[in-house]
């Protein structure tokens, strides 16, 4: 492998842009193979580091040295000299600029230096001349006039996703409004109170927009206010110049607008309600014809089917959690999903008891399916036996990820996952992921260890907790 051309190895290695631990293992091979790993693992650094103070450390320490002797002079005299010459210009490989990181990482650097002044020299050695970036995340209070810096035009003219607060200074959101033209993807955390009504100007000014984020400031869900209506309208009346070209949209409350039914061409729709009992009314009469990805939590399942009834037949991916609703509306959904969308490839859902015989049909019907998710309600009780048996006697060749939450309270039987095993023998390996405590991951383990060398597993995950990436299909 270590012969193949540096155009194979690349592709080899930019399919494993995600897995720092393999790139890492590779860097010393030998030349050949650094100088390709260096620039993947350098296109976004900030991803790798998730918050871990050691990694943020050794991260400045590789930043340092690329700094200036003028800039290093704000250094104690012990820091000065620490930091060696790099091997490589890394800053010159970055591609995403995570403001965020930048400031997380100085502040946790432990240095006896004037860290206000550090920070604003590392923000100059990343925004200059030789640099292009095509990712930018800004800092809630960030207060920089970001295009009086020199080269700030060259290096952010190319910016293609940008994720920002809504209650941005005047001094940043002025530059990004000059330089940012060719924003494609924008992530908008909104807050409550003191947003930058200018934020509208930054939406109209970008001429490809396809891809918008309407993300809460967490905290301010702890409160009960009513949310500034009069932004909103501003901010969705701005959107809707970009309407026809939108095909991603995100938001996790109501809607002021009818902005939805202007999302001709959409393709993916993410709802989150935060608030919950918010009705979401809003979405009843809207059609999206070209909707291929719904991602829904905490939505009343009856707006959803509504939605779902509207849709010419291109959903390949639905995911529904963390709404109460009775047996007649789940039944509702099944059946909705199992008419509109013959085109199914990922479906996560929670199936009650009584309803398995139609998860059967979907089963039939939606016969392209690939990876179905589980979830059962701790309440009340679940037929494990009937579940597996439908699914080995109904799915389709192509499904063979599966993903379910199991808990104590409603355990699965050793012998009847043994049987479903069993039953699946003959068929494409299947992918399985348990969300569970530790003592039932305690319970299946041998089991599953067992199938897997018998070749009916393929592989297996378990999660203790519940974190966001759980249910995501690779």
């Amino acid at each position: 492998m270590s012969k193949l051309n540096r155009d194979i190895l690349y592709m080899i290695f930019e399919e494993l842009r995600d897995n720092n631990n393999v790139l890492y293992s590779c860097l010393s091979v030998n030349k050949t193979w650094s100088e390709i790993i260096v620039p993947i693992l350098w296109k976004d650094p900030w991803k790798f580091l998730k918050r871990k103070k050691e990694k943020g450390k050794i991260l400045f320490n590789v930043i340092i040295p690329h700094l200036s002797e003028e800039s290093k002079n704000y250094f104690n005299e012990n820091l000065k000299n620490a930091y060696e010459r790099p091997s490589f210009y890394y800053i010159g490989f970055c591609r995403h600029l995570n403001l965020n990181a930048v400031q997380w990482i100085i502040n946790t650097a432990e240095e006896e230096s004037d860290m206000k002044i550090i920070k604003n020299e590392v923000i100059k050695l990343f925004i200059n001349e030789n640099t292009r970036f095509t990712h930018l995340y800004i800092p809630r209070q960030f207060d920089h006039q970001l295009n009086l810096i020199p080269g700030a035009k060259r290096c952010f003219s190319k910016i293609e996703f940008l994720s920002c607060n809504t209650c941005i200074s005047d001094n940043t959101l002025m530059g990004l409004i000059e330089i940012c033209k060719s924003i494609g993807e924008l992530e908008l955390y909104i807050e409550k109170y003191n947003n930058n009504h200018d934020i509208s100007k930054l939406i109209e000014s970008s001429k490809k927009l396809v891809n918008v984020r309407f993300e809460p400031n967490y905290f301010n869900y702890f409160n009960n206010s009513n949310k500034n209506e009069s932004f909103y309208t501003l901010i969705e009346n701005s959107l809707n110049k970009h309407a026809s070209n939108v095909q991603c949209f995100k938001i996790t409350e109501p809607p002021v607008t009818r902005i939805f039914s202007s999302f001709v061409n959409l393709k993916r729709l993410e709802l989150n309600g935060y608030a919950r009992g918010t009705l979401w009314n809003c979405l009843e009469n809207v059609c999206l014809p070209y909707l291929q990805i719904l991602k829904a939590s905490r939505i009343p399942l009856k707006v959803l089917i509504s939605l779902i009834e509207k849709t010419n037949g291109y959903l390949n991916e639905i995911s529904i959690d963390y709404i109460f609703h009775d047996e007649f509306y789940n039944r509702r959904i099944l059946q909705t999903i199992y008419k509109k969308c013959p085109n199914l490839l990922y479906l996560k859902l929670l199936i009650k008891n009584i309803n398995i015989s139609e998860l059967e049909k979907l089963l039939i019907n939606c016969r392209y399916l690939i990876g179905l998710c589980v979830l059962v309600s701790i309440y009340g009780e679940f037929d494990w036996d009937k579940l597996f048996l439908t699914l080995t006697r109904s799915s389709s060749q192509s499904l063979f990820k599966f993903k379910f939450n199991i808990s104590h309270k409603i355990p699965i039987k050793l012998n009847t996952l043994k049987l479903f095993f069993d039953n699946w023998k003959g068929r494409n390996p299947m992918s399985l992921g348990f969300f569970q405590t530790d003592e039932v991951k305690e319970k299946y383990i041998d089991l599953i260890e067992a199938y897997k060398i018998e070749g009916i597993i393929k592989d297996f995950n378990y999660w203790h907790r519940h974190p966001l990436e759980v249910f995501k299909w690779n």
